[in-house]
C-alpha cells in the first residue's frame, strides 16, 4: 500500500471576505507543484461562504462535479434548467459533459455555509451535460460506509460518468472498520471531515486527508468519534 499524506495546515488558503477558501490542490491562485491532482481526482476545495455570498454563473466543461454541504445549504441554478437548494445531509452531482454555465450562492443572507467542492475528470468526455441531487439519511452512514456518488447501479447512489465512488461514514471512538475498492486498482483519497482516525499507523486529524494507492483495501480505527469522506479514483488520467 503506497500512502501520500495531505496535512490539513499544509493547504494553500485564500480570503475574499465572503468567501474563504482551502484547496488541497493546485487552484486559482494557489500553485503547488506536488499538488495538481491524485489520480483523476482534480479539485477538492473545502469553502467557508459568509451569508449572501455567491459564485455568477460560470462555465465548466469536461468535468464531473460533486458539491457536499457540511453546514447550511447551497442555492444551484444552471442553463439547462437545473435548479435546487443543496441542504447538509445532501449530495449534488453536474456533469459538465459538453459545456454547462451554473450559478452557486448561500442559501441564506445570514447563517454561514460550508461544502466541499470536488472536480473529477470524466471517464467520457462531451456528453450532454446534467445535474442530480439526492438526500440521503445520515443515520445510514453510522459505523459503516455510506455510497452516495457511483456507477455501479447496485450501489443506489447518484451517478457519475467515471469509475468512481464517493462514501460517506460517521464513526463512533474505537471502532474499525475497513474500505473496500469497488474498482479494482483504483486510489482512494480518505478525508477526515471531523474526529481523529489512524490508517496505516498514521494519525489524522480534522481535515487531514491521506492518498492510499496500490491497495484494493484498506483499515481504519477511530481514535475519537469520527466523520470520514472517502474518494475512490482511477490512478490513471
Amino acid at each position: 500500500m503506497k500512502t501520500t499524506l495531505f496535512k490539513a495546515e499544509d493547504r494553500g488558503s485564500a480570503d475574499y471576505g465572503w468567501l474563504k477558501p482551502n484547496y488541497y490542490f493546485s487552484f486559482s491562485n494557489y500553485y503547488n507543484p506536488q499538488r495538481i491532482h491524485f489520480g483523476v481526482l482534480r479539485v477538492l476545495n473545502d469553502d467557508f461562504i459568509m451569508g449572501g455570498g455567491a459564485f455568477p454563473p460560470h462555465p465548466h466543461d469536461n468535468m464531473e462535479i460533486v458539491t457536499i454541504p457540511l453546514t447550511g445549504a447551497v442555492h444551484h441554478k444552471d442553463n439547462t434548467g437545473g435548479e435546487g437548494i443543496i441542504k447538509a445531509g445532501d449530495v449534488q452531482i453536474m456533469s459538465a459533459g459538453s459545456g454547462i454555465k451554473h450559478s452557486e450562492a448561500n442559501a441564506s443572507a445570514t447563517e454561514a455555509l460550508t461544502l466541499f467542492q470536488i472536480w473529477v475528470f470524466p471517464k467520457v468526455k462531451n456528453i450532454t451535460p446534467r445535474y442530480d441531487q439526492r438526500s440521503f439519511d445520515v443515520a445510514d452512514r453510522k459505523n459503516k460506509w455510506q455510497i452516495v456518488v457511483s456507477p455501479l447501479e447496485n450501489d443506489g447512489a447518484l451517478w457519475i460518468n467515471q469509475d468512481a465512488r464517493f462514501a460517506l461514514a460517521n464513526l463512533d471512538a474505537e471502532t474499525n472498520i475497513e474500505y473496500s475498492n469497488g474498482f479494482n486498482n483504483n486510489g482512494v483519497f480518505l478525508v477526515v471531515i471531523n474526529g481523529s482516525v489512524e490508517v496505516d499507523g498514521v494519525q489524522l486529524h480534522k481535515r487531514d486527508a491521506i492518498g492510499i494507492s496500490e491497495s484494493n483495501s484498506f483499515s481504519i480505527k477511530a481514535s475519537k468519534d469520527a466523520e470520514l469522506l472517502a474518494i475512490e479514483i482511477p490512478m490513471t488520467v
